[in-house]
């Protein structure tokens, strides 16, 4: 079993890897630009890349980041999974509010985020003004960030999910709720379905679903059928096949021959910036990065624990397992909210998100795209605040924890 010792954790990458990483940057052979590699149409534009490898090498100041990253709460510790997998050291954010009867809340980020994705949320959920405040615990996915990797197959969303539902009851958060996009949508799925017991409630900000049929759903296959899409479903239905049909390449590469791509990745910074820069961009509302807030995100990617590779297991084991789509069954016990924004990948019909439990709070938004944590940090937790306020759908599941909220 693992040891109830939780430390206290800095990111200190040595400068030996830094200067190593400005070698590579230096000898990096880049293409000459030309129209056709320097339109976001078929990929991330030279132009772009040249000037982030140029930026990266010369003038972004990792320590500076280190240092912002660092002002977080971090942690490790040993959690148990199971027999199979053993123990493992995860990396975590974790904040206490302070304030009485304040409700546990796992954040869950993806893929290509990290644990940094609580970053500007973190004090408005922890020390909020006026309505229900929150404990929060962000952990790094195995695999991600300064969590450890995992070297044995089957490691899959099930697994991921039984990980911090025990890092959660380690903290002594015996019940809690959660909060998820991306991989963090199917993980929290997974950990309402497998513990609803501990986890009472989710909120999301990408919903995957399935459509409903007559038997499961009746009134829901009913209603999909007799009602006229509205304005934002069809919308939303345009952007999930724009996704599917210019934007899933990197899907099926990772979910097939993950090991092909990790070695690209993980010997070149520019292809792994490349890889990641392009769905900061084509996954996001307008959202004006920075060149520092790239290369924070990437730079995060390339000194993980487990190497920059590893990250795309997920997809692999998730697409070979044999329950691949538990996560779309209906959990009675588990109130959900949800968050759907118009730039995100995959925005389906009402109806369809409805099939996965009892929706206490939905909110259809008219801003705002797949990174919703950091695009739209006060409105993605303002969403949380209703959900779990004093006249929300989900004020009974605050109430369990007391306090006045």
């Amino acid at each position: 079993m693992d040891t109830p010792i939780v430390t206290p954790f800095n990111i200190d990458i040595p400068e030996a890897r830094l200067d190593a990483l400005k070698k590579k940057l230096a000898s990096a052979e880049i293409p000459d630009e030309n129209p056709l590699l320097n339109s976001w149409d078929s990929g991330t534009p030279v132009s772009d890349i040249k000037r982030l490898v140029t930026y990266w090498k010369d003038g972004f100041d990792w320590r500076a980041a280190e240092n912002e990253l660092n002002a977080l709460p971090q942690f490790t510790t040993k959690v148990h999974v199971n027999d199979d997998f053993g123990e493992l050291d995860i990396h975590f954010v974790h904040k206490k509010s302070g304030r009485p009867g304040s409700i546990p809340l796992l954040f869950c980020h993806g893929w290509p985020g990290s644990f940094i994705e609580v970053k500007k949320i973190l004090p408005l959920l922890t020390d909020p003004e006026t309505g229900p405040a929150f404990d929060v615990v962000a952990p790094s996915l195995p695999n991600f960030g300064f969590s450890q990797g995992v070297t044995k197959p089957g490691f899959a969303v099930a697994q991921y999910a039984t990980t911090f539902h025990n890092l959660m009851l380690k903290l002594g958060y015996e019940k809690y709720v959660t909060q998820g996009g991306d991989w963090g949508f199917f993980i929290t799925r997974l950990m309402g379905i497998q513990y609803p017991a501990h986890c009472l409630a989710s909120h999301m900000n990408l919903v995957s679903a399935e459509p409903p049929t007559f038997l499961k759903h009746p009134l829901l296959y009913l209603q999909s059928l007799l009602l006229p899409r509205n304005a934002q479903e069809k919308q939303g239905l345009a952007r999930t096949q724009e996704f599917y049909d210019e934007m899933c390449g990197y899907f099926h590469q990772q979910s097939t021959r993950p090991a092909t791509l990790g070695l690209a990745l993980a010997d070149s910074p520019v292809a792994l910036l490349a890889w990641i820069y392009e769905k900061l961009h084509d996954w996001t509302d307008a959202y004006p990065w920075t060149d520092d807030e790239v290369l924070t995100w990437v730079s995060i990617y390339w000194f993980a624990t487990a190497g920059p590779a590893a990250p795309a297991r997920i997809y692999y084991e998730h697409a070979h397992s044999r329950e691949k789509r538990r996560f779309a069954r209906w959990a009675p016990r588990v109130k959900l909210g949800m968050s759907v924004f118009p730039r995100d990948v995959v925005i389906l019909p009402g109806c369809w998100r409805k099939t996965l439990g009892p929706v206490v709070f939905e909110r259809v938004h008219t801003e705002g795209g797949h990174f919703a944590s950091w695009e739209r940090p006060e409105v993605l937790v303002g969403d949380l605040r209703e959900m779990f306020g004093e006249r929300g759908g989900a004020y009974d599941v605050a109430r369990v924890f007391g306090g006045d909220i």
